[in-house]
């Protein structure tokens, strides 16, 4: 999985004080860009986003609340 690494806006071209994040695609997004979800964990929050509006607004969650996500839909059916 590639990682997509976002410098931000924050940070000054002179390197100090820079964040970087990196954004990894859903393994079940498809080749063609429809429904994609990027995720970026640090160590206080992850953060999910469109991957077809970087720019755009992101849901900020606590790992605590991620993993709870993830089992239930892990372990739910549609």
């Amino acid at each position: 999985m590639e990682l997509v690494w976002f410098k931000s806006s924050h940070s000054s071209n002179e390197g100090a004080a820079c964040v970087e994040i990196a954004w990894r695609k859903s393994s079940y997004s498809g080749n063609e860009g429809a429904e994609c979800v990027e995720v970026a964990e640090t160590t206080t929050a992850v953060l999910v986003r469109d991957s077809k509006d970087a720019a755009g607004p992101h849901l900020t969650f606590t790992p605590t609340a991620w993993q709870s996500f993830l089992t239930f839909a892990a372990t739910t059916e549609v």
